[in-house]
């Protein structure tokens, strides 16, 4: 089956995209590509996502037409901007703003490879900034009634100069209103779905708060206490395990962190939607009451 990886897309350069003339390729991933583009008319460097039609199913299709509409109507400074949206001949194509930087992904498997074991983890300080603005960045979303539904570090940019998250891929989001026309296919990555979006269940809120529950744990201890099992048996030992899947707390892997920080992290995780926070904004305030509780920790 043919894949993005598999298609010869240098005949795209130099060509003329809405109001943007692509310039050079940025990376790949899942069914789409990011070029780097000129935008003539504001004269700017911008990134254009685009998803060639070859590679196009009808879910596929419907993914990315929601991810660009989801994501149009959002205006925070930790979502990233969309300028445009449309399509060719050939593709479809989402203009946006272009982020310098790299991904949380990166960063977390960067600090697990540190020389030194007391350097192998984000510093807690760290985490706590960067969790705290992606929470009030999906809380503002939530309160426009979408939920993103794939939060995860490698959909988390970090721009470089500001050291800002900047939340990416609103491709599975579903505007919550219009739940009547959620499809019946699984969506979302297996490391961080939780269990009614494993069940294929009414995703709200607190999906996204599970999700961010999970990117905190990793980044605390830079490698989650999970068995080392393919995807799809790790969905089944998330359905089977509940609360019991994690035998391991966040403080007794990295020393820096302290019991209460276990007690957040294990709220948002929590097998029954119910059990954990119930906003991002709630979620967000328990760690910034953590951060109050001790200061100028590392």
């Amino acid at each position: 089956m043919t894949s993005i990886e598999d298609l010869h897309l240098d005949h795209l350069i130099g060509m003329e995209v809405g109001t943007s003339t692509i310039l050079k390729e940025l990376a790949r991933g899942g069914s789409a590509a990011v070029f780097i583009a000129f935008q003539r008319t504001l004269k700017r460097q911008i990134a254009i996502k685009i998803l060639p039609k070859s590679l196009l199913t009808p879910e596929t299709a419907e993914r990315f037409q929601v991810e660009a509409e989801s994501a149009a109507i959002l205006s925070h400074p930790n979502i990233i901007p969309i300028y445009e949206v449309g399509e060719t001949a050939d593709f479809l194509f989402i203009a946006m703003q272009l982020i310098q930087g790299r991904s949380l992904s990166y960063h977390i498997k960067a600090a697990k490879k540190h020389v030194l074991p007391s350097r192998r983890y984000i510093p807690v300080e760290t985490t706590v900034t960067i969790m705290t603005q992606v929470l009030d960045g999906l809380d503002y979303a939530h309160h426009q009634d979408i939920i993103h539904r794939d939060i995860k570090p490698g959909n988390i940019l970090m721009e470089s100069r500001s050291k800002r998250p900047i939340i990416l891929d609103f491709g599975i989001a579903r505007v919550s209103r219009g739940l009547e026309h959620e499809t019946s296919a699984i969506q979302g990555t297996p490391m961080y779905m939780p269990p009614e979006q494993i069940r294929n269940e009414t995703a709200d809120r607190r999906t996204d708060i599970y999700a961010s529950g999970m990117m905190l744990f990793e980044m605390l201890v830079s490698d989650l206490p999970l068995p080392r099992v393919d995807p799809v048996s790790l969905l089944a030992l998330k359905l089977e395990q509940k609360d019991r899947l994690f035998k391991t707390k966040p403080s007794e892997m990295n020393p820096r962190v302290y019991p209460d920080m276990d007690r957040i992290v294990f709220k948002a995780v929590s097998f029954d939607p119910g059990d954990r926070f119930a906003s991002c904004a709630e979620f967000r305030q328990a760690q910034l009451d953590y951060q109050n509780r001790h200061p100028g920790q590392r």
